[in-house]
């Protein structure tokens, strides 16, 4: 047993000997200078996906003010799920009939009970939310595509073992940051019921991720229609609609001309021409595709 323990001991040291020789080596660096261009590109890339992540933010919330609640009571309950609960603006309180009647009708409770008002304003905030959420979702495995390409084209450029055993931190060694494929920045609205005793509690979860934002646009839509207040026709900024755009557009951006034939994992955005700050509005004669770059470095400039 202890020959086994010793041996693999120094396997592992000789290993670790192994991958700092190499990473401090001529070859290494010389790889790592050569794909420089390539590791600045996608970490821009990585970078602006982290950035439309960021989107909800700008939907703002009313501020009730801070209130500090006491318990005098002298009976001794635990009280586990009123221990535990925890303040948030996602978070709502409230009876038990109120818990169930938000798992059935979630977006009617969504609007009551979070003060999301059924107007052009809050629809044209979450049509921008759903358009730069689709963005993140499509990107993060254009981006995942691209790196795994790049990997694939240096492939006998890397020893057998640091491909095999070590390839991720190969990659994060060249510069390259890793995609985060994790979906936390989908805004989570909970209603939630405690019992007096605080024993007990029931919680409803409304994730506003892609398709349930899809639904909710319509949603809103569909109540603004019916109070007559959208004048004329009116397309709504859905992922069905950003196809669309994309696919009538030939895949290419109608600013540089860059397409999916040029490079196959190219990020393509919907933008509004006249931006929505502007006046303008989600109707396809006002949208037009773009690459990211090209999107990005617009803002909420006209184009001309």
């Amino acid at each position: 047993m202890t020959f086994i323990i010793v041996g693999f001991l120094t396997l592992f040291i000789v290993w670790k000997i192994y991958k700092s020789v190499y990473y401090k080596s001529e070859e290494f660096n010389q790889l790592k200078n050569n794909l420089n261009s390539y590791v600045i590109e996608c970490n821009d890339l990585n970078r602006h996906i982290e950035d439309l992540k960021e989107t909800y933010t700008d939907v703002k919330k009313n501020n009730y003010g801070v209130a500090q609640l006491e318990d005098n009571s002298k009976y001794n309950f635990k009280r586990t799920h009123q221990v535990q609960a925890t303040k948030s603006e996602y978070i709502y309180d409230c009876s038990a009939t109120i818990c169930k009647n938000a798992e059935m009708q979630p977006f009617k409770y969504l609007c009551k009970y979070f003060n999301i008002k059924v107007n052009e304003e809050s629809l044209e905030k979450f049509e921008n939310v759903l358009n730069n959420f689709s963005a993140v979702e499509e990107g993060k495995i254009l981006l995942n595509k691209e790196l795994e390409k790049i990997q694939t084209s240096i492939e006998n450029d890397i020893p057998y073992l640091i491909r095999t055993f070590d390839s991720k931190n190969f990659m994060q060694k060249l510069g390259f940051q890793a995609v985060d494929f994790q979906t936390i920045y989908f805004p989570i609205y909970t209603f939630r019921y405690i019992s007096p005793g605080g024993n007990k509690s029931t919680y409803c979860n409304i994730k506003l991720d892609v398709s349930n934002l899809n639904y909710f646009v319509e949603y809103l839509f569909e109540l603004i229609k019916f109070k007559k207040s959208v004048q004329g026709q009116r397309a709504l900024m859905t992922s069905k609609l950003r196809e669309k755009i994309k696919e009538r557009d030939n895949y290419t951006c109608q600013n540089c001309d860059l397409s999916v034939n040029d490079e196959p994992n190219l990020l393509l955005e919907i933008d509004h021409i006249i931006p929505i700050s502007k006046g303008g509005m989600s109707n396809e004669e006002n949208l037009q595709t773009l690459c990211w770059k090209c999107n990005r470095s617009k803002g909420a400039k006209i184009a001309s």
